[in-house]
């Protein structure tokens, strides 16, 4: 049997699997993809037996209304279409936009979380810390919603498309930017350095999601292996992995950031299950540990938030069962399952390049850990700090993070500084977009 190769999000060259039989109702021509949609989730969705079990295709106008109607709505958020080429760029990290994140303040002030070096808004020299005053001349309280979150009409991720932007600077001068939006390529690794306090060697490493280096086989990053050889050639005692805005991704790359962190000890024994539907268990699958390198560290703490999901979460919940795992920041978001795409299963949907990526597997670690639909909950809840560059010591999650590192716990003054966001940038998108968010 070929192995799969599994993912959140992602499916590393699959295999075809024989096409289900016809349905014994003639479709009409036009309905061939619906179909093919219904049946692969049929066949793959984890939640296959919470499914109709038939559909009248012509009821639903778009594909996308078919999918949302026979989701398993009290646990699925995740289900999604899009086009093969925009799944397969995105976990490579090729993006079009203006290549950039934001977060607000406890006061509801905006501010650019982090920049992509290569995109439109990195070659501009835009930076995490910059306030955004105006979007298109108008306030930023004017794209409020009446549910409370932000619309602010930047347009599609289509190159071509231009916004302008007032920034407030962080030494108080003002600058408008006119920007367009263009295909790049992005990067994973935020920030990289060494913070030498309290004694030790402190690692600080800002991850935004898993994507592979392409043209890499078996699939890796080679970002990931550039920062821990760096880290490595430091000789850092101490680990801080800030995941605060790491939606997810390869599943593979995951395991390659879990191989370098795993104490060499517990190389060898299981980092996770994944458990799929009843027609499908006999594929049901563990990845053991492989350690790589000289990393030796006994805890890890990671800086986390609602926007930490899927493989951010995979990486904490398969090392708690062998090294100390500290959150620092707030509750992540909650998914304990993973997805593939169905179109090597269905030569309709490969054809007409359409991809369906639902929910078709649950993760456990190796003590059987699955069920954090709720997500992790932050050891200490401390307040973000969007207004401050990478490595600031102002910026209040990194603050605590080193005061944990350094004196093994978090005061009352830092965890006074939490706030629950309104509205954050993870509920801007939707789809493969939430799992990669960018604007």
């Amino acid at each position: 049997m070929k192995k799969l190769n599994w993912i959140i999000g992602l499916l590393m060259l699959g295999f075809w699997a024989c096409q289900e039989e016809g349905s014994p109702e003639p479709v009409d021509p036009n309905q061939e993809v619906k179909k093919a949609i219904f049946e692969t989730m049929r066949e793959w969705y984890f939640w296959n037996l919470e499914m109709p079990t038939s559909v009248k295709y012509a009821d639903y106008a778009e594909n996308a209304d078919l999918l949302n109607a026979i989701i398993y709505k009290p646990l699925d958020r995740f289900s999604y279409l899009t086009t093969q080429e925009s799944f397969n760029n995105a976990f490579v990290g090729i993006n079009a936009g203006h290549g950039f994140g934001f977060g607000f303040t406890a006061d509801e002030r905006l501010f650019l979380t982090y920049v992509f070096d290569e995109a439109p808004a990195g070659k501009d020299g835009w930076k995490r810390g910059w306030e955004i005053t105006q979007i298109n001349g108008q306030p930023i309280a004017s794209y409020k919603t009446s549910t409370g979150g932000y619309d602010f009409k930047l347009g599609a991720g289509t190159p071509g498309i231009s916004n302008t932007f007032t920034f407030k600077l962080p030494d108080g001068t003002t600058t408008t930017r006119t920007n367009v939006k263009a295909e790049y390529q992005s990067n994973s690794v935020l920030d990289r350095r060494v913070i030498e306090e309290g004694g030790k060697k402190i690692g600080y490493w800002a991850y935004q999601s898993f994507k592979a280096t392409a043209g890499l086989s078996p699939t890796q990053s080679t970002e990931v292996k550039n920062s821990m050889e760096y880290f490595q050639s430091q000789a850092i005692n101490e680990l801080i992995i800030d995941l605060r805005y790491n939606g997810g991704g390869s599943v593979a790359v995951a395991e390659q950031i879990l191989n370098y962190l795993v104490p060499a000890v517990h190389s060898g024994k299981v980092m996770y299950t994944n458990k799929l539907n009843s027609l499908k268990f006999s594929q049901n699958t563990s990845r053991n540990f492989a350690k790589i390198g000289t990393l030796s560290l006994s805890k890890i703490v990671f800086i986390t938030s609602r926007g930490s999901a899927s493989a951010s979460e995979l990486i904490i919940n398969s090392l708690t069962p062998y090294m100390q795992v500290v959150l620092i920041g707030d509750n992540t978001f909650g998914k304990p399952v993973g997805s593939f795409p169905l179109s090597p299963y269905n030569r309709v949907l490969q054809t007409n390049k359409v991809e369906v990526v639902p929910i078709t597997f649950a993760i456990a670690n190796s003590e059987g850990k699955a069920e954090y639909f709720d997500g992790f909950p932050a050891n200490f809840t401390v307040g973000d700090s969007p207004q401050f560059n990478w490595g600031d010591k102002r910026d209040l999650r990194l603050a605590a993070a080193i005061q944990y590192v350094t004196t093994g716990s978090v005061g009352a003054r830092m965890m006074d500084t939490y706030y629950k966001p309104k509205w954050e940038m993870i509920d801007a998108f939707e789809g493969l977009q939430k799992e990669f968010p960018a604007f």
